[in-house]
């Protein structure tokens, strides 16, 4: 028996869902990308590698996590069944992020405000770049366990199988792929806002993660057809292959724009795969949030009270959007320039 067809309404919210995701994944992606690469800053340049970025961090890294909270919001608003599962399903990895996320902000506050010779300040250093390594990670360990069929609700009781959902194939990968995703993003913006030899230190990182990139990816697709075969027959249809092509497309762009040094072009392109593949996994899902049992029309609330919140929430959005663009427009400044040697970073 195939799930019921979802309402306009109860796609309206997930369409915002998925809009908040993505840009979460663009914006706070990159700023845990940042956290990666500043605890992997090495060579001559290490300190002007740091405080590059702590520079593109510091006006927005904070307002970032507005997206997470207005999913979240939206989500125990209007699929509470879906909400209630997750908490009792991921309670110990997302309690993780939460410690991540607040260690991370901490340790990026604490470190800004002491010298570097003083001893604190390698231990917040440290923590930053540990807390920006696992948040992600952990956070695509969830996207893939959702998808994996491990996390089930028996006679109204949510029963996870830990080997299926935490510590299968599909769940590492897609974690070792959002982690990689932030680390390639986080490069490439910092190709804009450099100069000099900063600039080519940061394209050599968006280089090298791009590589990782494309292993990681072919290794999920080899993975896919028996870890997750619901997801795998999504390909079936038309719309996924051009998704598919249409990313693979846009990370051959992106990756030839950062080897020709156009950086505004592979800034644009990154967003746009990353967008791309965040979206074919949306579709590929449709119509399950948790696979196998909880769809969108069977966790929706009713609608008049889904009609409420897509107004409230549209009407936020009109507030929320302009601010985030006037607070990156005020506070990015120009690049930074860095040492004049150009040896490798």
């Amino acid at each position: 028996m195939s799930p019921a067809e979802p309402t306009a309404l109860q796609q309206g919210v997930l369409l915002l869902m998925l809009l908040a995701l993505n840009a979460y994944a663009v914006l706070g992606g990159a700023d845990f990308g940042g956290g990666v690469w500043d605890l992997f800053a090495r060579g001559p340049r290490k300190e002007a590698q740091q405080e590059a970025i702590a520079r593109a961090m510091g006006p927005v890294w904070e307002a970032n996590h507005v997206w997470v909270i207005f999913l979240v919001v939206l989500l125990f608003s209007a699929f509470p069944p879906v909400f209630a599962a997750v908490s009792v399903a991921f309670f110990l990895p997302l309690h993780l992020v939460l410690l991540g996320i607040i260690l991370r902000g901490a340790a990026f506050v604490f470190r800004a405000r002491m010298p570097r010779r003083e001893p604190p300040y390698g231990l917040w250093a440290s923590l930053f770049g540990a807390a920006s390594v696992v948040t992600p990670f952990l956070l695509g360990a969830a996207l893939g366990a959702i998808s994996s069929g491990g996390v089930r609700l028996v006679d109204g009781a949510v029963r996870v199988d830990p080997a299926l959902a935490w510590f299968s194939p599909l769940s590492l990968m897609i974690g070792a792929l959002a982690l990689t995703l932030g680390a390639y993003l986080a490069a490439v913006y910092l190709t804009v806002e450099t100069r000099g030899a900063l600039q080519e230190d940061f394209r050599r990182r968006a280089l090298g993660a791009g590589a990782a990139l494309a292993v990681i990816a072919l290794v999920l697709l080899l993975v896919l057809p028996s870890q997750a075969p619901h997801l795998w027959q999504s390909f079936h249809r038309p719309a996924a292959w051009a998704l598919l092509l249409g990313g693979l497309a846009a990370a051959a762009l992106s990756a030839w724009a950062v080897w020709r040094r156009r950086f505004l072009l592979a800034r644009a392109v990154s967003v746009a795969e990353v967008s791309i593949l965040l979206w074919g996994w949306g579709l590929a899902h449709w119509p399950y949030l948790i696979y196998p049992d909880l769809t969108v029309a069977g966790t929706a609330v009713p609608d008049p009270t889904l009609r409420i919140l897509l107004i409230v929430s549209l009407v936020g959005l009109v507030f929320i959007a302009p601010a985030l663009g006037l607070l990156f427009r005020v506070f990015k400044g120009e690049p930074e320039a860095g040492p004049t040697s150009e040896r490798p970073g």
